[in-house]
């Protein structure tokens, strides 16, 4: 950074200086720990003579775990991706106004993780229900390893609960599924024909306007060898709109590029691995008992409002330890 010459390319001394600065805070968060563990073993000793500093070892104790429990978390992002931001998309699943008031649910919870992890969260678009909940929506988490946190809530969620939009207040079971891509940083990475391309124009209005600034220049724009669609409402103007959707279309194509390879591995492998990413990955159960579990892993959770607050944490930690071996 010192070298002569090195901020003449703004934009490649940006990124040397973010990196710098990340590598900084590891170092930084490392030696602090480091430090920590050094002193409790007088505080031990001292705590052994005398009962009153107990207290302060069992949190100076719990510091350190927590804090080696993140750095142990950050090894685990070594995919091409990881470290970079994430298009998050939520869509209802069939079952009409309790699956889309479950996704907005499940997109509630999913944002709120992503403030509570310290992320930058952009909602970029927002498909309302005819009754209540959303039938889609999508937002940017942008910050540090932000893609490979959230590749761990890829998937079907499910819901179990008595319907407050059945008059009988019967049980019943919803489905939304959670869409993640990598941000795409060059867009050279992913090359696309405008003659593949249909766009189209609306005016946002509805339920989405209370998540979403009202324009006369929406775009959605569907890619046709793939059919993905992709729409953009929250800008002001229809090309920043159609340049935000670009983006976001990119960033699906290069999620569906990495998925077709694992997929290729696998087979190459001869391994009975599942690298479909639409399968059902947790159930959440409000009735007849509450528990929200994780059926890759396991990992189980008796308080569902907390887990739909944003308390994602332990789910997403006990998935990525276990998909360690195949990530790296």
């Amino acid at each position: 950074m010192g070298a002569p010459g090195f901020w003449d390319d703004a934009e490649r001394a940006a990124a040397t200086s973010a990196e710098h600065a990340k590598a900084s805070r590891r170092l930084e968060t490392f030696a602090a720990l480091q430090a920590d563990v050094d002193d409790l073993d007088g505080l031990v000793e001292l705590a052994a003579e005398e009962e009153s500093l107990q207290s302060e070892v069992d949190e100076q104790i719990a510091s350190v775990e927590a804090r080696l429990g993140e750095l142990e978390e950050q090894r685990l992002f070594s995919g091409r991706y990881d470290a970079g931001d994430a298009l998050v998309s939520v869509n209802a699943g069939a079952g009409g106004t309790d699956a889309q008031d479950w996704a907005e649910m499940v997109l509630r919870m999913e944002m709120r993780w992503a403030e509570r992890r310290g992320f930058d969260v952009e909602l970029l678009e927002v498909s309302p229900g005819e009754e209540a909940g959303v039938k889609s929506a999508t937002f940017r988490a942008a910050g540090e390893n932000a893609y490979g946190l959230f590749a761990a809530e890829r998937g079907v969620h499910r819901l179990v609960r008595l319907s407050p939009f059945d008059a009988a207040h019967r049980r019943q079971t919803s489905f939304a599924g959670v869409e993640v891509s990598p941000v795409v940083a060059d867009a050279e990475e992913v090359e696309i024909d405008e003659d593949d391309l249909q766009v189209d124009t609306y005016r946002a209005s509805g339920a989405g306007g209370q998540h979403v600034n009202k324009t006369d220049s929406a775009v959605r724009i569907t890619h046709g060898p793939t059919g993905i669609v992709v729409q953009c409402q929250n800008e002001r103007s229809q090309s920043s709109n159609r340049a935000t959707a670009m983006s976001m279309l990119r960033a699906k194509l290069l999620a569906q590029r990495e998925r077709e390879r694992a997929e290729e591995i696998a087979r190459e492998k001869g391994e009975a691995q599942d690298v479909n990413f639409g399968s059902q990955i947790r159930s959440y159960v409000m009735h007849p008992y509450s528990m929200v579990k994780d059926h890759r892993t396991g990992q189980e959770v008796g308080d569902v409002e907390r887990v739909l607050q944003g308390d994602l944490d332990p789910f997403v930690r006990s998935y990525l330890l276990a998909a360690a071996p195949s990530r790296s």
